[in-house]
């Protein structure tokens, strides 16, 4: 019989949230209360019971976190909060039961496989790592905290996803933009025209508008998003995670979050951010230079670029020097087609089939597709692609259900917010990315242990897929299959190899960018500054380069503070594996099967089921190194450490 996919409701989703969220937590409780009971015996037993509740749980906290952020009912998104605070609270219950902890950790490990063992011993650790070995005092403790910081972390993003701001303009101000951005922004009843700080207005605005002043006024707009109220959010999440870190016996936060990630350590992570600016610091200055030459042609006097310009003259820039216009480019990126010529070409890639299904969903934008490799039924993933009030704002790969071997199928959901007409080809490269993770979930979905399933690997390799993944945005070949004008014309080979060329130029700014972001999320973890907003300026005009304006609090809406918390870094650490990834595969045959196949089998399909240094080295033939990356930033990189 084959497994079914989970059946969304058609109406009254706040009764099927709330009864499949309460299912999954009571369902979870009655099995380890049955695990309690046996007391002991069979070590695959217990471990089987023990998945067992962890598959409800899972199941619960998938459910509640995605419509917490793209239901378009409010009252379904903030019972989706609420529910998402029971099921913390159940998994407090579970994480800190000693009596739970002491069965397993005195269970035998006579007979047990290699992914057993390894289940067992992650089980374990994770037990240690929430406080159960702890006194009863402190183990209350760990609980209010792990419970409030649940609360803030919703708060943070419901501050960011409601914060929608927006600059009034006239319509002159509307000189430099492609004329679909004109035409979809008229002239309101007072002649003014309203821009947003959704991405779809303002990332082309700050690319393209000439209005210096506009452009300043929405940037500013965009990076003071979420405040004044994320001040105080961020304030008591951060000493809170300093709080559960001492406890439970480290000396901060970073160091407790690092400690299960490939970097090992908060001051790995510090050697790190250092070693990734050096790398990239000449580029970043050459950037810089070029950038702020260009702007002097404008205004002569002008001494700095800051981050409302930053966009546009790199813009200038490749299409005076590079011959690449990305009003011009974005003709050939029709939002539908793009979609369907992702799925071709990852499809072709690693050898799948998209199948369309008309089934019930939460927004008629979302878009659903079963997921084949040839009969075999690999599991569901939603589109969920467009902008819309009160719905997620940055762009993310959300779980549905994990996948479990003859159990369950994997179903992922892509969140992003991208124009329903033409697109830029940043976006098409962030579509790119953005489905490696979705790929990740479901190709890694087929295991036994809920805890290896998907995209269960140490979190600062999770992102390396992804990223490698964005190469197959940049090859002409692949772009031909799909981009095309509006009279079904491919895009010239010569445009995406001028493309390529200027994609060289703005690299090293763009990766200074981003050391200046992951400085950010380590310091305001380790060093728990009084003044946020100084502090992140400080790190991002140090490491970016590029000072945030003045009167901004950029801070106030980095969502990745609460997912990611001190682990910002994780994007350029996966970058470097990502680079290396990529050397495997022959540029002049992206869609060879054999690597392709090799890759898919060797590092998305293990899951967590072993450490992500192994799953590349297994793929490479030999351990990662930072080879492709230097070679990327045309510089030796061979200080660079963990």
């Amino acid at each position: 019989m084959s497994i079914q996919p989970l059946v969304l409701p058609s109406d009254d989703w706040s009764e099927w949230l709330s009864s499949h969220v309460l299912d999954g937590l009571r369902c979870a409780g009655e099995i380890l209360e049955r695990l309690k009971a046996r007391g002991g015996g069979d070590s695959l037993g217990l471990l089987g019971l023990w998945n067992d509740a962890d598959i409800a749980l899972r199941g619960a906290d998938a459910a509640a976190e995605l419509f917490a952020v793209v239901h378009p009912d409010p009252e379904v998104r903030k019972l989706a909060d609420d529910l998402r605070q029971r099921v913390a609270e159940a998994r407090n219950d579970r994480d800190l039961d000693r009596g739970l902890y002491d069965i397993l950790a005195a269970s035998s490990t006579t007979g047990l496989d290699a992914a057993a063992l390894r289940m067992r011993e992650h089980v374990l650790r994770d037990f240690r790592r929430s406080g159960v070995d702890r006194d009863e005092a402190t183990r209350a403790r760990l609980r209010e905290i792990s419970e409030r910081l649940v609360v803030l972390g919703q708060e943070f993003g419901r501050a960011i996803r409601d914060d929608v701001r927006a600059v009034r303009i006239p319509p002159e101000g509307l000189e430099g933009m492609p004329a679909d951005f004109v035409a979809a922004h008229p002239p309101e009843a007072d002649g003014s025209v309203t821009i947003t700080t959704d991405y779809p207005d303002y990332l082309p605005f700050r690319t393209y508008a000439r209005d210096a002043s506009a452009r300043r006024d929405l940037t500013a707009a965009f990076e003071s998003r979420g405040w004044p109220t994320n001040d105080a959010v961020l304030h008591e999440m951060f000493t809170l995670r300093e709080e559960k870190a001492r406890l439970l016996g480290y000396d901060s936060w970073p160091d407790y979050d690092a400690a299960v990630k490939m970097i090992g350590s908060g001051s790995a992570i510090a050697r790190f951010i250092e070693q990734i600016a050096t790398a990239a610091e000449s580029a970043a200055r050459r950037d810089l230079e070029t950038l702020l030459a260009r702007r002097r042609e404008d205004e002569p006097a002008a001494t700095t670029i800051d981050r409302s310009e930053v966009g546009y003259y790199t813009e200038l820039v490749r299409a005076e020097q590079y011959d690449v216009d990305a009003r011009e480019v974005r003709r050939y990126f029709d939002f539908t087609r793009v979609r369907a010529g992702l799925l071709e070409v990852t499809g072709k890639l690693f050898g799948l089939e998209y199948r369309p299904v008309e089934v019930a969903r939460w927004h008629d934008d979302v878009a659903v597709y079963d997921v084949y490799d040839a009969d075999d039924h690999l599991g569901r993933i939603y589109l969920d692609l467009h902008p819309r009030d009160g719905k997620y704002k940055h762009a993310a790969q959300f779980e549905l259900v994990g996948g479990i071997t003859d159990r369950l199928l994997p179903e992922g959901v892509l969140v992003c917010n991208f124009s329903r007409g033409l697109m830029e080809h940043r976006d098409v490269v962030t579509l790119f990315h953005e489905f490696g993770h979705l790929l990740h979930h479901v190709l890694g979905g087929r295991h036994t242990w809920a805890r290896f399933s998907g995209v269960a690997t140490e979190w600062d390799f999770v992102e390396a897929p992804s990223q490698m993944l964005e190469e197959w945005a940049w090859d002409a070949t692949i772009l031909r299959t799909f981009a095309r004008d509006e009279n079904g014309t491919p895009i010239p080979t010569e445009l995406v190899e001028r493309m390529r060329a200027a994609r060289g130029f703005g690299q090293g700014i763009s990766l200074r960018t981003q050391v200046g972001y992951a400085a950010v999320s380590y310091l305001l973890h380790r060093d728990r500054p009084a003044d946020h907003t100084a502090a992140v300026s400080s790190a991002i005009h140090r490491y970016g380069l590029i000072a945030p304006l003045p009167d901004t609090h950029f801070q106030a809406s980095f969502g990745h503070l609460a997912g990611y918390s001190s682990a910002y870094y994780t994007y350029l650490w996966s970058l470097v594996i990502a680079k290396d990834l990529f050397s495997a595969f022959d540029t002049a045959d992206l869609f060879d099967p054999a690597v392709a196949q090799r890759y898919r089998d060797t590092v998305l399909a293990p899951g967590g089921s072993r450490d992500a240094a192994d799953l590349v080295t297994d793929f490479l033939g030999r351990p990662f190194t930072f080879d492709a990356i230097a070679a990327w930033l045309n510089r030796p990189v061979a200080s660079i450490e963990a």
